[in-house]
């Protein structure tokens, strides 16, 4: 049976590149960057190293670059980090957010809200998951401590028009007459994006960003956030110092080296990746189509990412869709992998206006760099066989 892995903006596996670059900290070079003796010594020039690596990509300096255990506590240390550093014994008690967050960002700021004394704005996006800079303009106000949006959304692909927003927010900072390490600031999650999309934070505008390790061939349980040199952040986890005092705890060397080469080599490869992976994702929307009635695709037709195809199979159950599938050998989403063991419907289709029926039959399809041509012929082989035969016993059906 064809195997076929449809699941990228879950995690991918770790290039053999950066692989055989982490082996070397795991085994030969694996001292403490802390320690003074030769082997240390070593592991903290490939962390400095890595850090440089990651900075030159950003298009930032390299004490601007904070490595962490994930993408989620990035989100968490920009969010939870720039309220609490700010907005304690202030009045930056304002966050602007949107309905369509990855989680890791929106718990952060539901906790704010709840717990701390914060108000926020969820902005509504359009019917394709786009935030309007108008919107962002409308919402903001002199007491307005960040707006955090996401890059690219993880579930449905669409691409939001971060320089333009970030445009709209110097320009209030411009009339207030604040500086660049003053309120309001402006983060991004750029994890899913980071395989296909100029990183540069210059030319987006943004004074936070998320990525991380597993989003883009490299290790799963590290990530990075880029943090603009002087923004205060209030650390979440307290101890030796490590990483400028915003992270403590003995840094995951392998684990660095390996996010560093991963987005070398995704940085190198994207132009040419992007218009490889674009045109499967065409050719398996198209096929979706062609070959199944009643479908809807999720996220915007075009200013979405080269690999991500989500679509509502109307009538059906998801989770029954992806049994089937995987009982054929082809794994798939039924939206964030993070909320994948969850019967809730997905927020993000809710979010953008779509009816539970949509949410609930809502299937994500994500390529990547193993990605054939003939894996897609196989799941346009095999999909519209299973979606007619849980029609015909499906309770959804109309």
């Amino acid at each position: 049976m064809q195997k076929v892995y449809l699941d990228h903006a879950s995690t991918t596996p770790v290039d053999p590149r950066v692989q055989e670059k982490m082996n070397l900290y795991l085994s030969k070079e694996y001292g403490n960057p802390s320690a003074i003796y030769e082997i240390g010594r070593k592991a903290r020039e490939a962390v400095d190293n890595a850090r440089e690596t990651v900075a030159n990509i950003f298009g930032g300096a390299a004490d601007e670059i904070i490595f962490t255990g994930s993408g989620t506590e990035s989100d968490n240390l920009a969010i939870l980090g720039v309220a609490r550093g700010y907005g304690r014994d202030s009045k930056f008690k304002h966050i602007i957010t949107s309905k369509v967050e990855h989680h890791a960002a929106l718990r952060a700021v539901e906790h704010l809200e709840k717990k701390e004394g914060f108000k926020a704005d969820y902005l509504k996006p359009d019917q394709y998951g786009t935030v309007n800079p108008n919107q962002v303009a409308t919402a903001i106000t002199e007491e307005t401590v960040l707006i955090s949006l996401i890059f690219a959304n993880n579930e449905i692909g669409t691409i939001n028009p971060i320089h333009e927003i970030g445009k709209v927010i110097a320009k209030k900072k411009k009339e207030w007459k604040r500086g660049p390490t003053e309120p309001p600031f402006f983060h991004t999650d750029a994890c899913q994006a980071s395989e296909y999309l100029d990183l540069d934070v210059k030319k987006l505008g943004v004074d936070l960003m998320t990525i991380n390790g597993s989003k883009v061939y490299g290790p799963k349980g590290v990530g990075a956030l880029y943090r603009r040199r002087g923004i205060k952040l209030e650390p979440l986890v307290f101890g030796g110092g490590q990483e400028f005092k915003f992270r403590s705890g003995t840094e995951n060397v392998s684990g660095i080296v390996g996010l560093a080469e991963a987005l070398k080599i995704a940085s190198k490869d994207r132009e040419k990746e992007s218009l490889r992976v674009s045109a499967l994702r065409d050719r398996l929307i198209k096929g979706i189509e062609e070959n199944i009635p009643r479908v809807v695709l999720n996220g915007h037709p075009t200013e979405r990412l080269p690999n991500n195809v989500n679509m509502s199979i109307l009538d059906i159950e998801g989770e029954a869709m992806l049994l089937y599938l995987d009982a054929k050998g082809i794994a798939a989403s039924t939206g964030s992998a993070c909320d994948s063991s969850s019967l809730e419907p997905s927020h993000v289709i809710l979010g953008i206006g779509r009816p539970y029926e949509h949410a609930h039959a809502s299937m994500r399809f994500t390529l990547g760099r193993g990605t054939t041509k003939k894996d897609i012929d196989y799941l346009l082989e095999v999909f519209p066989e299973i979606v007619l035969m849980l029609r015909k016993i499906s309770p959804m059906r109309s």
